[in-house]
């Protein structure tokens, strides 16, 4: 991609009162991100339906200004710059109405591709419990899953070291910018997994680690996923904020129960009273409910051979994500519900894929 793309897909990302939601919907309308900034504002305000008041206020130049100290990083520090419309972007967080206009990577490239995906989040505070749960759940997955979780310090942490000593990818999501880790005592942890994974964030390089800024994370992490596994977290805990965003992506949810009398319980304990978390006990479990276990998904794919052009095409969205709703695959695919409806009505009938309730699917058991 030319510096000039780059340089203007970042700067989208800064306008200023220019959110996500209708940021994509002005994409729609241009034919590249640099339009934005190389229009007039009346024609934009023709174009868009904002008033020019607003438009005036994005503040085009400081956006374009901070995009260009953007850049030297992605020529010399082997950064890479993922927008929304790239095909390299996630396709899991892409689905997302809130997902981030680009993410800055550095790592194994494209390692969100796998076809199976999960985040292993919880406390700052891990128990020796909460240690014990982590060691013997990583130890247990198969070896083709990517374990997404947000470098913190506690069970984080330990997540990613574990995946480490297991051979499973790992992708650290940061809530500050690629130029620095945080907290420090992590450095030598994250430099390691850019061999076998990598890191991710959506902020610019200079961006410090802010509070606010962690909570923005953790929808990253939430969208990038097919389940979210919390081990620990304390009754308020910000794994409880993963969980629910999950929760809202139509994603599955798993908590480990733990004791009766420990805080770092009290966060799982109430998502699983509350229904909104599988109870969680091994890796094994999870594979089931996931419908990962025996005969992959890939496999299933595969078997299917007088199929339909589109139906063919259908089923190969399944390779990128676990389940899928019909206004997911409308989106994607950019066909009309109508015809996306109908064909998941086909495939139905002929047993190759299954319909899961709330207009989901996925592949059968």
């Amino acid at each position: 991609m030319k510096h000039s793309d780059k340089l203007y897909q970042i700067a989208f990302s800064q306008l200023y009162g220019i959110g996500p939601v209708r940021a994509r919907r002005i994409l729609k309308l241009l034919t590249h991100p640099r339009d934005f900034f190389e229009t007039g504002f009346k024609e934009l305000q023709q174009l868009t339906s904002i008033p020019i008041s607003q438009l005036e206020k994005t503040d085009r130049a400081s956006a374009l200004l901070r995009a260009q100290g953007q850049l030297p990083y992605l020529e010399n520090e082997q950064l890479s710059y993922h927008f929304i419309t790239d095909t390299t972007y996630p396709e899991r967080l892409r689905h997302c109405t809130d997902a981030p206009l680009g993410l800055f990577f550095r790592g194994q490239a494209h390692c969100w591709q796998k076809q199976r995906c999960i985040a292993v989040v919880g406390t700052r505070q891990q128990s020796p419990y909460g240690k014990k749960i982590v060691e013997s759940f990583i130890s247990e997955l198969p070896k083709d899953i990517l374990v997404i979780s947000g470098l913190a310090q506690g069970v984080d942490a330990d997540v990613h070291q574990q995946c480490l000593q297991h051979h499973l990818q790992t992708l650290g999501v940061l809530g500050h910018g690629l130029d620095r880790i945080y907290p420090a005592s992590n450095r030598k942890l994250a430099l390691q997994m850019l061999e076998n994974g990598g890191l991710l964030s959506e902020f610019l390089i200079g961006t410090q680690p802010d509070r606010m800024h962690f909570p923005m994370r953790n929808r990253i992490i939430a969208g990038l996923v097919d389940a979210v596994v919390v081990i620990e977290s304390k009754a308020n805990g910000g794994s409880l904020i993963t969980a629910e965003l999950a929760n809202d992506y139509n994603r599955e949810v798993f908590a480990f129960p733990g004791p009766i009398h420990h805080p770092q319980s009290e966060g799982c304990h109430a998502l699983i009273r509350k229904q909104q978390a599988h109870l969680l006990s091994s890796a094994k479990e999870l594979l089931e409910i996931m419908n990962w276990t025996n005969t992959s998904q890939g496999n299933k794919l595969n078997q299917h051979h007088d199929l339909t052009a589109l139906q063919k095409e259908m089923l190969d969205q399944f390779k990128n994500k676990n389940n899928w709703s019909i206004d997911e695959l409308a989106f994607s695919t950019q066909k009309a519900v109508s015809i996306i409806s109908s064909t998941l009505f086909e495939l139905e009938m002929q047993g190759s894929i299954q319909n899961i309730g709330a207009n989901r699917y996925r592949l059968p058991l």
